[in-house]
């Protein structure tokens, strides 16, 4: 998110869905019930967006392959980028044009453009996505952008090249860095959009990064080759730790537990151990190492190489160089669309005739068409409104029918079954059961496959016909 300053060197859910559909069917084949670990790789994962700085688009990164999948032109100079927490929109900046560009990632296309100013340069989303901060270097201000209305609401003045910007994880604050000898870390409140704090840093300051408690923030020092810890609750510099030369992007890992930094100098990620608050580990990368963002689970670090034009993948338990991806010209900001798990819901229906206990015996199949797994879901099938259904998996109430699902890789499927007893009073009346997705996590962001629903007319208890 933290980009090179100017003067330094210098249609994808349809195929995850194809993608999941195949590997599923393969599993189903195998006889094989779920993914494990090394397995779930190979499919389709989060998608990464990165700002192309110097070929005016975003790059669209399929973190399941590592490959660049997509690319969406924005113009200009693209250079920070944020994701909306429901992954929604991308918003890029764009230093040229003095705009935010405003990207569906459904259809992946620009549906809007908002002017705010001079050079902006970061940008960062609150945690409940109404609003950005956008740091400009043209007039030295961060402009709050309501991304409801997509209008500047407020002007903050916070000292000398602002670069950097993030916010807290309870979203009441923002820090702002400056690239200056300002040498200062700024504090606005978002319940203000004003300045209420900032705390003296001992050189010229770059990325900034919240722990996912809040209670400490990382400074990456640009000009005195180290990361700044920061304690939120005294505003004060409790550490100041060595990285390599040059020090920009800092993020830290989903659990806390990692820090990374980005040494553009030297051409390396450092590794910083937040309990000890110390360097292990240098994973070389590419030239000019700029930006880092983790995956959900913290497995993979993402690096965006300004000068090589590429994103060094690197695997987090080892340490190493994973994949190496090709992006556009001067790759800067790099961000995470956040997990999603698109939930299929299939039912099929089959009449099961007797004398005097025919039944209908209905199969709901759920599927994960990824890119994430599946942690939770709960489906609910409604009946015809005295029906009562019997079932081994799912709980039953008058009407209705409630199943739940635990973890699910992507691509995998479960089936839930249950059976509606055919009524005499009901003869010639058409069975209609709708099954829904209720809820389940992480977020869906395609309802389209969310509901299935099946007809069944009893002609007798004999002859029942479904369709």
């Amino acid at each position: 998110m933290f980009l090179p300053l100017p003067g330094r060197p210098p249609r994808d859910r349809a195929r995850r869905r194809l993608a999941a559909l195949v590997v599923g069917l393969m599993l189903t084949a195998a006889g094989v019930a779920g993914l494990g670990t090394a397995d779930a790789a190979v499919l389709p994962g989060p998608l990464v967006y990165v700002a192309d700085s110097g070929s005016g688009d975003v790059s669209v990164v399929d973190s399941g392959s590592d490959t660049r999948t997509s690319t969406v032109p924005v113009g200009g100079a693209p250079h920070g980028v944020a994701v909306s927490p429901d992954g929604a929109k991308a918003y890029v900046t764009d230093t040229d044009g003095g705009t935010v560009s405003v990207i569906d990632t459904a259809i992946g296309a620009v549906t809007a453009t908002i002017p705010v100013g001079a050079v902006p340069y970061a940008v960062a989303v609150t945690p409940d996505g109404g609003r950005l901060y956008v740091t400009k270097l043209g007039d030295n201000t961060v402009s709050v952008i309501d991304t409801a209305t997509r209008t500047v609401t407020a002007t903050v003045a916070v000292g000398v090249r602002p670069v950097g910007v993030a916010v807290n994880p309870a979203g009441t604050q923002v820090y702002v860095t400056n690239d200056s000898d300002t040498n200062t870390l700024w504090v606005i409140s978002t319940a203000t959009d004003t300045v209420t704090s900032s705390t003296a840093l001992p050189a010229h300051a770059f990325g900034v990064a919240f722990d996912p408690t809040g209670a400490r923030a990382y400074v990456a020092l640009v000009n005195g080759g180290s990361v700044a810890v920061v304690s939120t609750a005294t505003g004060t510099v409790t550490a100041l730790v060595p990285v390599g030369v040059a020090p920009h992007g800092v993020a830290l890992s989903p659990d806390g537990t990692l820090v990374y930094v980005a040494d553009y100098g030297s051409n390396t990620v450092s590794v910083i151990s937040a309990a000890t608050g110390t360097r292990g580990a240098t994973v070389p990368a590419g030239s000019g190492p700029e930006a880092v963002a983790f995956n959900a689970s913290g497995s993979r670090a993402y690096v965006t190489n300004t000068n090589s034009d590429t994103v060094t993948v690197i695997a987090t338990a080892t340490g190493t160089v994973a994949s190496t991806v090709t992006v556009g010209s001067h790759p800067a900001g790099i961000a995470f669309a956040p997990p999603a798990a698109d939930l299929g819901v299939t039912l099929t229906a089959t009449g099961v005739p007797g004398l005097l206990n025919g039944r209908i015996d209905y199969t709901l199949t759920l599927t994960d068409n990824g890119p994430s797994p599946l942690t939770s879901a709960t489906v609910t099938a409604d009946l015809p409104p005295s029906a009562t259904a019997t079932s081994g998996a799912c709980a039953t109430a008058v009407g209705r029918v409630t199943c739940t699902v635990g973890a699910l890789a992507a691509g995998a499927s479960t089936t839930r079954a249950f059976s509606v007893p055919v009524g005499p009073l009901t003869l010639g009346l058409p069975y209609t059961v709708t099954a829904k997705r209720a809820a389940s996590a992480p977020a869906d962001t395609d309802p389209v496959n969310d509901t299935a629903s099946r007809t069944c007319t009893v002609v007798t208890s004999l002859v029942i016909t479904c369709r």
